[in-house]
C-alpha cells in the first residue's frame, strides 16, 4: 500500500468489504459506520472501482483550502511580539483585526502564540456550586457597582520615589445588559468619591432603581448593633435612602459576580489599550474611558434586555434643589451657649441674625458638601455664619436667642406697641 491507512480507515474498509460480500446488509453498515446508507451505497461503488484507496479522504496529506499563508503568520507573529507579547490570544486577534488588518481566528492565534511560547493554556478553577441568578429585565432596574484598586498605569504613572502609584477604578454595570454605566478613575473607594460618582451618575442617567453592592464599610456598616439600630446608617446608605434607591449587599463576592469579571477584563484589556493610546495619568484615563473605551467596550459586549425600556427614574424638583445636601458628610452638632459650634476640629459662630429662631444647646445638622464647604441647617433652613480663627472665650453674658430681627430692636414711633390703648382698639 502507497499509502498508510489509519485504524479508522481500516474498520470502515473491513465493513464496506463484508457489505459487497453479502455478510451484512446496507442498513447494518450505515449503522455501524455512523453514515447514511445512501453514503455506503456510494462508498461500495467507489471501492469496486478504486480499491483501498476509497476509504481514504481526499483532502489527507494535502494543504487545507482554507490554510493561512507562511507570510501572514510571520507577520502576525512579528506584530504579537513587538506589540502584544502579554495579551490574550482573544485581546490580541482583536488587535491583529483593528491594526493590522490581518483577520484569523482567535483559536488560530492561540494555537501560534502556544507555539511560540506566548501563551500557556490555563486550568480552569474548581469552584463550589452557586445556583445562577437570571439577569433583571430592565435597563437600570439594578446596578452592580464595586471599586478596584491597581496598578491601571502600569510603571509610567509613580510618586516621588518613582514607585508606581496604585489607582482605584469606580464602575458600574447594567445587570440586564452588561453595559458598564459609568467608570472613573478615583484615589480611593472613600465616601466623597462614591459620592461624586453616583452625584454624576444620577445627574446624567437618573435614579436606578437597585444598586448591589458589597459590605465595604463606605456602604454599609458591618457590626452586630446595627440589625436592631435603624439610626446606625451609613453617609451612602442615608443617601441613597433621601433618593428612593434600594442598595442590596453582597455576602460574597461571587454574588455580585457580573462586577467582579468585569474588573478581571479590564484589568486585562483596559491596561493594554491604555498603554497603546500612551495614557499615562488619572486625568487623561477618565477622558479616554469616557469618549473611547467605554462605547467601544459597550459595543462589543453588551447585550439587549429582555425587555425594552429604560426604568431609571427622573429626578424630582426636590431631589435636585437638595442635590448638595444630599450628597454630603452629615453629623449631628450642638448649639453651644455662646451660639458657637465646633465641627472637624474647628469653630463657628452664628450670626445675630438667623432665618429661624435658634436657641442654646439646640441640636443643628453640620453638612461638608463635595467641594468642600461646610453649612448648618435647622428646620430645613441654612443658618448664617462665620469661622473663627481660634477657640472663642467665654463671655460674662450670651443672647437667649438669635432670630430674624435683631434682639435690641425698638419699635418706630407709628408701631402698634407705641399707640396708646384706646386707640390701637
Amino acid at each position: 500500500m502507497s499509502k498508510q491507512l489509519t485504524q479508522r480507515e481500516q474498520e470502515k474498509l473491513v465493513v464496506i468489504i463484508d457489505t459487497l460480500s453479502g455478510k451484512i446488509t446496507r442498513a447494518q453498515a450505515a449503522a455501524m459506520l455512523d453514515i447514511s446508507p445512501r453514503q455506503v451505497k456510494r462508498l461500495k461503488n467507489k471501492v469496486r472501482e478504486q480499491g483501498y484507496l476509497a476509504v481514504i479522504h481526499k483532502l489527507k496529506g494535502r494543504q487545507s483550502n482554507h490554510h493561512i499563508e507562511e507570510s501572514v503568520k510571520e507577520q502576525a507573529l512579528t506584530a504579537i511580539k513587538e506589540r502584544y507579547s502579554d495579551f490574550k490570544p482573544t485581546f490580541a486577534t482583536e488587535k491583529l483585526e483593528e491594526n493590522h488588518d490581518i483577520h484569523v481566528s482567535r483559536e488560530t492565534t492561540r494555537r501560534w502564540m502556544t507555539k511560540e511560547g506566548l501563551w500557556k493554556s490555563r486550568k480552569q478553577k474548581q469552584s463550589s456550586y452557586r445556583s445562577w441568578r437570571p439577569r433583571k429585565d430592565y435597563y437600570g432596574e439594578l446596578q452592580q457597582f464595586d471599586g478596584s484598586y491597581h496598578h491601571w498605569f502600569e510603571k509610567r504613572y509613580i510618586d516621588k520615589e518613582n514607585n508606581p502609584i496604585e489607582v482605584c477604578l469606580l464602575a458600574s454595570i447594567d445587570d440586564a445588559s452588561g453595559k458598564i454605566t459609568k467608570a472613573v478613575f478615583a484615589p480611593n473607594e472613600g465616601v466623597e468619591a462614591v459620592f461624586t460618582f453616583w452625584k454624576e451618575y444620577i445627574q446624567e442617567q437618573g435614579k436606578p432603581l437597585a444598586i448591589y453592592l458589597d459590605k465595604f464599610s463606605t456602604y454599609k456598616i458591618n457590626h452586630k448593633s446595627a440589625v436592631d439600630n435603624k439610626e446606625l446608617m451609613t453617609q451612602f446608605q442615608r443617601a441613597m435612602q433621601n433618593l428612593g434607591i434600594q442598595l442590596i449587599t453582597a455576602h460574597s463576592p461571587e454574588a455580585k459576580g457580573r462586577v467582579e469579571r468585569l474588573f478581571g477584563t479590564l484589568q486585562d484589556r483596559l491596561v493594554k489599550e491604555m498603554r497603546l493610546a500612551k495614557i499615562n495619568t488619572p486625568g487623561e484615563g477618565n477622558s479616554f474611558l469616557k469618549k473611547t473605551f467605554l462605547p467601544k467596550f459597550n459595543n462589543r459586549f453588551a447585550v439587549s434586555p429582555r425587555k425594552e425600556g429604560d426604568v431609571h427614574k427622573s429626578l424630582s424638583g426636590i431631589d435636585k434643589k437638595n442635590i448638595n445636601r444630599i450628597f454630603s458628610v452629615q453629623a449631628k452638632r450642638r448649639v453651644n451657649n455662646d451660639f458657637t459650634i465646633r465641627f472637624k476640629n474647628k469653630w463657628y459662630q452664628l450670626e445675630e441674625l438667623q432665618p429661624t429662631t435658634v436657641r442654646a444647646r439646640d441640636k443643628i445638622l453640620a453638612e461638608e458638601w463635595l467641594n468642600q464647604t461646610v453649612h448648618f441647617s435647622l428646620k430645613e433652613k441654612y443658618l448664617n455664619f462665620v469661622v473663627l480663627q481660634e477657640r472663642p472665650k467665654k463671655a460674662k453674658s450670651n443672647p437667649t436667642i438669635l432670630t430674624n430681627h435683631r434682639l435690641n430692636w425698638k419699635p418706630p414711633p407709628g408701631h402698634p406697641w407705641k399707640r396708646a390703648f384706646k386707640t390701637r382698639y
